[in-house]
This record gives C-alpha cells, structure tokens and sequence, in this order.
C-alpha cells in the first residue's frame, strides 16, 4: 500500500458494523492503525502490546492510567505507551472514540 485516504465518518462505519471495539484501518510492516471506541462505563479488557503505540483522543472523557501515571483524558490527548507497558482507560464517563497508532504494526 503506497496511499490510504479514509473519512473518519467511513471507519467510524466500518467499526461499528464490526460489533467490536478495535477496528484496524491500516496494516503496513513498520507501523498500524485503528479506531477504538469505548463506550461510557465501558471496561478496557486491553492488554500490554508488543509494539510502542500512541492515542490520540477524537471525542469522549475518562480516565487513563499506566504505571505511576493517571490522567484525566478527553478529545485532543495524546498519549504514548512503549511496548509491553501495562495500561487502561477506565471511569469512562462520555464514549471514547481513540486513535491507535502501533509502531511497528501489531501483531
């Protein structure tokens, strides 16, 4: 794949016809991306990845936490985790919709 232009509104589409929360909307050896969406009072089942990532909140309010670090998110955060860091958003109070950076691609 050389190029990928995608609506926002088309993958929110193909995630929700999905029925699952992770909706990965490119897949190329040195990195991959998705949109999680986490409903309100949702659990985040995620486990720690082999890969390093970043999210980027759209929309939505909760809280993240990862190793001594705990933060109020909500649309505009950025967060990076580095591979096999243990971490979860919870006391989601407005659906969070996140997108999901993995370098390199998850596995």
């Amino acid at each position: 794949m050389n190029t990928l232009f995608a609506s926002l509104s088309d993958i929110e589409e193909q995630r929700a016809g999905s029925g699952k929360p992770y909706h990965e909307f490119l897949h190329v050896r040195s990195m991959s991306a998705g949109l999680y969406v986490l409903p309100a009072r949702a659990t985040d089942r995620q486990q720690p990845h082999r890969e390093d990532e970043i999210y980027y909140v759209l929309r939505g309010h909760g809280r993240f936490t990862t190793g001594a670090e705990d933060r109020e998110v909500s649309a505009g955060s950025v967060i990076f985790v580095a591979a096999k860091v243990e971490h979860r958003f919870y006391d989601i109070t407005e659906e969070l919709a996140i997108l999901v950076l993995f370098a390199p691609a998850e596995t």
